[in-house]
C-alpha cells in the first residue's frame, strides 16, 4: 500500500511539473517580438541542401507580381545549384496580398519549419508589418525585394531581423515629386492612395514635398483591391489635373483606372510607383513609373527572359533574386562549419556586401547599421536610388531619368 501511495505521489509530481512547463512555454512567458524563442539559437545541421523560405502573393489579386518574385528567387537558386556542391531549395508561402491574414499564416509556418534558415519577402509593407512578430519569434531574418514603407526600418522594431534590397519611400517619394515638379512642370496634381500602408506612406511623402513647393495637390483614396469600377474616382478628378500619382500594387487595377480616365476625356499623366512596374499589365501610353535603376543589359536578365520568364523580363520580381542572393550568401557563411543557427544567418545578412558590378538592381548592396535621417537599420545605404521610366505608345518602359 505504501509503495502504491509513493508511486501515485511520484506520478502526480511529474504531472504537475509537466503542467508548469507547458504553461510557461505556451502562455506564462510567451516569446515576443522583442525576445525570440528558442528557434533563434537552435543548432541546425546544414547538410548538403539548405532551405530558404519565399513569402510572396503567388495567387490572388497581386499574383502578377508575386509570381514574378517567386520565379526570380527560384532562378537564383537554380543558378547557384548549377555551380555549387551544396544546394538550396525553396519553400514557397502564398501570402495572397492584400489578405494580410494569409501573410501571418505563412510567417507562422516558416517560423515553425526547423529547416528554414532565412526568408525572402514578404512583398508588401503591410505584409511585413503583420509578419514581424511570428518571424522574429522564430528568429528568422527576412529580406524583402519590394516593401518600401520607411517606418519598417526607422521605427526600430525589426532591427537585425528585417532587411530590404530596395530604397525606402523617403528615397522614392521625393524623387517622384521632384520629377513631377521640375521636369514635367506640373502644378495641379492628384494623389490617390490605395488604403494600405505601402501606398499611404508614399502618398504622404509625395504630397508633402509637392505642397511644400507650392504645388496644388488634391488627395483621394480608393481600395484598389475591392474596386471594380473607378468611374466615381475619375469623376472627382478635375479635367484641369495635369498628373495623377497612384502608388498602387495591383497593375491590372491601375490599367483599368487609366482606361476609364481616358474614356472620360481626361488627359492627366499617370505616375505609378515601383508596385506598378509591370509592363505586361500596366501600359497606358505616356504614363510614368518609378523603379530601381536596373541594368537592362545584364546577361542574367537576358538568360531569365529566355528561361523562366518565357520571353518576359518580369523586372518587378528581379530584386527578389537579389534578396535571395543575400540570404543565400548568409546561409553559406553560417554553414561554414556544418551547422548554423538562425541568429548566425541574421548576423551574416546584416554584414552582406555585394558590389555594384555584381548587383542587378543598379547599386551596391550594403545595409545601414544605425538610424541616419530617413534611413534605418536594414535599409539600403546610399547611393541607392530610383529611376524614372516612361511608357511609350507600344507599351515599352523607357528609362528617362
Amino acid at each position: 500500500m505504501r509503495k502504491a501511495l509513493v508511486s501515485i505521489l511520484t506520478a502526480l509530481a511529474a504531472l504537475g511539473a509537466l503542467v508548469v512547463a507547458t504553461g510557461t512555454a505556451g502562455g506564462g512567458s510567451p516569446a515576443t517580438a522583442e525576445s525570440p524563442a528558442a528557434e533563434d539559437t537552435a543548432l541546425i545541421k546544414c547538410g548538403v541542401t539548405r532551405t530558404i523560405g519565399v513569402a510572396a502573393p503567388i495567387t490572388g489579386p497581386a499574383a502578377s507580381i508575386g509570381s514574378q518574385q517567386l520565379r526570380w528567387a527560384r532562378y537564383y537558386v537554380t543558378r547557384y545549384n548549377r555551380t555549387h556542391r551544396t544546394k538550396f531549395r525553396v519553400v514557397a508561402g502564398d501570402t495572397q496580398l492584400p489578405d494580410t491574414a494569409q501573410a501571418i499564416q505563412v510567417a507562422e509556418r516558416f517560423a515553425s519549419n526547423a529547416s528554414i534558415l532565412g526568408v525572402v519577402g514578404p512583398a508588401g509593407s503591410q505584409e511585413v508589418q503583420v509578419s514581424t512578430a511570428p518571424l522574429k519569434n522564430g528568429g528568422l531574418g527576412f529580406v524583402s525585394g519590394s516593401a518600401t514603407r520607411t517606418s519598417l526600418t526607422t521605427d526600430g522594431t525589426r532591427r537585425g531581423f528585417f532587411f530590404r534590397v530596395v530604397p525606402n519611400d523617403d528615397q522614392q517619394g521625393p524623387r517622384v515629386a521632384n520629377y513631377i515638379r521640375r521636369t514635367l512642370r506640373h502644378t495641379r496634381v492628384a494623389v490617390v492612395d490605395a488604403q494600405n500602408s505601402y501606398s499611404t506612406g508614399l502618398s504622404d511623402t509625395v504630397q508633402r514635398v509637392l505642397r511644400d513647393a507650392g504645388v496644388n495637390v488634391q488627395r483621394e483614396s480608393v481600395n484598389e483591391a475591392d474596386t471594380t469600377d473607378f468611374s466615381s474616382l475619375v469623376a472627382r478628378i478635375p479635367a484641369s489635373t495635369q498628373s495623377v500619382y497612384i502608388p498602387w500594387q495591383l497593375a491590372p487595377k491601375a490599367q483599368l483606372f487609366g482606361q476609364q480616365l481616358r474614356a472620360a476625356g481626361k488627359r492627366a499623366v499617370l505616375f505609378g510607383s515601383d508596385g506598378l512596374f509591370d509592363p505586361d499589365s500596366f501600359k497606358i501610353p505616356g504614363s510614368y513609373v518609378s523603379f530601381f535603376p536596373i541594368d537592362l543589359k545584364s546577361p542574367i536578365i537576358a538568360a531569365y527572359r529566355r528561361g523562366p520568364g518565357k520571353g518576359k523580363t518580369e523586372l518587378f520580381g528581379l530584386p527578389s533574386y537579389q534578396a535571395a542572393e543575400v540570404v543565400g550568401r548568409a546561409i553559406d557563411k553560417a554553414c561554414a562549419n556544418g551547422t548554423a543557427t538562425r541568429a548566425e544567418v541574421r548576423r551574416h545578412i546584416n554584414s552582406t556586401r555585394i558590389t555594384k558590378a555584381q548587383s542587378l538592381v543598379g547599386f551596391a548592396i550594403r545595409f545601414v547599421q544605425r538610424r541616419r535621417g530617413v534611413l534605418g537599420p536594414g535599409d539600403m545605404d546610399t547611393p541607392a536610388d530610383f529611376g524614372i521610366y516612361r511608357i511609350n505608345n507600344s507599351g515599352a518602359y523607357i528609362r528617362v531619368s
